[in-house]
C-alpha cells in the first residue's frame, strides 16, 4: 500500500476522494493536465490525488472544485464522505 502522508489509508478515504475527482474530470471531458492547470496544482501531484497517494489539503480540495465547477461538498459527497 502507498504511503500517506506517514500513516495508513486504511478506510480508503482518499482513494474515494480522487475517484469522485477522476470522475467529475472525466465527465467533463478534461485530462488530468488540463484539470491540474487550471486548478493551479502540479500534473504529477494531480496524478497522486486521483490514485488515493496524497492526503488532499482542504486548499487543494477547494481549488479542485472551482476547475470542476462544483463546491468542495460536492466532492466530498460523491465519494461518500
Amino acid at each position: 500500500m502507498p504511503r500517506v502522508s506517514g500513516t495508513t489509508d486504511k478506510n480508503h478515504l482518499l482513494v474515494s476522494l480522487g475517484e469522485a475527482v477522476r470522475a467529475r474530470r472525466k465527465a467533463l471531458n478534461l485530462s488530468q493536465e488540463a484539470l491540474a492547470d487550471h486548478a493551479g496544482i502540479d500534473r504529477s501531484h494531480m496524478g497522486k490525488i486521483e490514485r488515493g497517494e496524497r492526503n488532499v489539503t482542504m486548499l487543494n480540495v477547494a481549488k479542485l472544485a472551482v476547475a470542476l465547477s462544483c463546491r468542495p461538498s460536492d466532492l466530498l459527497l460523491d465519494a461518500g464522505l
